[in-house]
């Protein structure tokens, strides 16, 4: 066999092929065989039929069509192996000629992995937020846990804020009542601002057994984001009991003695928080500079199909769940159809070249997966998809996923190299030094998920 390549683009390459005929014998033979068990002659047992006779009645080109067709897999891999190109996605080949008894040539023509070359990234400097945790977020963080804490009793009285109404509720749209517009019992706090736009002012002032009729957009179901009418009747009204702060609460919500050590258990909480926070702001915008340092060409048909999976998930997976059309999500945001599809080529286009980018600094820095840092990101890839790390182990295996974690890991490895070799400060002026964190690859691995999406740069031989 006799190949070369030759680059179309920095993204695109078409391989010329030529097979001498006796390279396709046993595609040959495999044609034969399959024909044979496809097809009967009269006088010839399934199976046993010449080759002879096989040409005469069905013609030889069907012969050499399911040949060519069963052989061109193996010498197009070959040929891409020859010319030592890393090829994405399938290839359009092109049959030029196929001479019976002689020569059979093609032509393939397939994006491939752009060579690039790694920017000096030694002088990246980036800014973050300061990592400060005030008296007041403190206070408000037991405040919360507090809240938790809270009884309620019923009261005979009209509704105010910060009480708990218990409500039957019916929403009607153009007069009509929805399949899911009726819900009785719903237990609702007043000013929490976790139902219905216009109900806190609507329940307000009501007594047990009062009625009101709002007007509100829904935001999910059958109608969302349409306007209803929605009929509210209150049917009981309790007020809301928080425990005093002292060190008897301490002792009840938490496994300290003291108010004062919630407190600064809650403080060293926020600032892990706030620390992590930072982290993850550090590594985005050190990646948005190591991106702008660096010429990354995309392959057009990669980009295409990288926004057509990234539109269907949106539009299939994450607003079917919701209820919600593409169109009414895009009326919700505020955005038109152009805007959403450039915000999506330019998302696609981020991810792609981070791929690209960060493959190649693994290969460069030899950057290898260990066996516990793909364990530690198979836990937590397991915990946000709601399986056990079992079973998401074994659905990762049975669909052939695991190059797929591995990949993630590296490229989160190549990043944190990157990180670490940044300049970084605070809005105050300070250093922040990362290497110290001990989750920095796991984290690294998250930001760089964010950005590339659920879809990988797939590479096919």
């Amino acid at each position: 066999m006799k190949s070369a390549v030759e680059t179309l683009n920095p993204t695109r390459v078409r391989l010329t092929v030529e097979v001498p005929f006796e390279e396709l014998k046993d595609s040959l033979d495999a044609a034969y065989k399959k024909i044979n068990q496809q097809v009967t002659v009269k006088g010839f047992r399934k199976g046993k039929i010449p080759a002879r006779v096989i040409d005469q009645r069905f013609g030889r080109g069907a012969v050499l069509e399911e040949a060519v067709n069963d052989a061109l897999p193996k010498f197009y891999t070959e040929a891409v192996n020859e010319a030592e190109v890393n090829v994405l996605g399938q290839p359009e080949v092109d049959i030029t000629e196929l001479k019976d008894g002689e020569l059979l040539a093609f032509t393939a023509e397939v994006d491939v992995r752009p060579a690039i070359e790694i920017p000096d990234y030694s002088g990246i400097e980036v800014e973050v937020d300061a990592i400060e945790v005030t008296d007041e977020d403190v206070e408000k963080s037991v405040e919360q846990l507090r809240e938790r804490f809270a009884s309620t009793s019923k009261v005979e009285r009209a509704a105010a804020e910060g009480d708990v109404v218990t409500l039957d509720l019916t929403a009607k749209v153009d007069g009509e009542v929805l399949p899911d517009g009726v819900a009785d019992g719903v237990s609702y706090t007043i000013g929490s601002g976790e139902l219905l736009d216009g109900i806190d002012a609507a329940v307000t002032g009501l007594e047990a057994g009062g009625e009101a009729t709002f007007t509100s957009q829904l935001k999910g179901g059958s109608a969302a984001g349409k306007d209803a009418e929605v009929t509210v009747k209150v049917t009981e009204v309790a007020a809301r009991e928080l425990p005093e702060l002292d060190d008897e609460f301490a002792q009840m919500a938490s496994e300290f003695d003291t108010l004062d050590e919630l407190k600064a258990d809650s403080r060293k909480r926020l600032e892990n928080m706030k620390q992590f926070d930072q982290a993850t702001q550090a590594q985005e915008r050190v990646l948005e500079k190591f991106l702008e340092l660096a010429e990354i060409p995309v392959p057009e048909k990669l980009l295409e199909d990288e926004v057509n999976t990234r539109k269907h998930n949106l539009e299939h997976h994450q607003l079917g769940q919701m209820g919600l059309s593409l169109e009414k999500y895009l009326e919700l945001q505020g955005k038109t159809v152009e805007e959403f599809e450039a915000e999506t080529k330019e998302q696609a286009v981020k991810g792609i070249k981070t791929q690209f980018l960060l493959d190649e600094l693994v290969s460069k820095e030899k950057l290898n997966v260990e066996q516990d840092e793909l364990t530690e990101h198979l836990f937590r890839r397991a915990a946000s998809s709601g399986m056990s790390p079992d079973q998401f182990a074994q659905a990762v295996v049975q669909g052939g996923q695991v190059p797929m974690l591995v990949g993630e890991v590296a490229r989160g490895k190549a990043l944190a190299v990157v990180v670490e070799a940044a300049k970084v400060v605070d809005t105050n002026g300070e250093v922040v030094d990362l290497s110290d964190d001990e989750d920095e690859v796991e984290a690294a691995a998250e930001t760089v998920e964010a950005v590339t999406g659920e879809a990988e740069v797939a590479e096919e031989k």
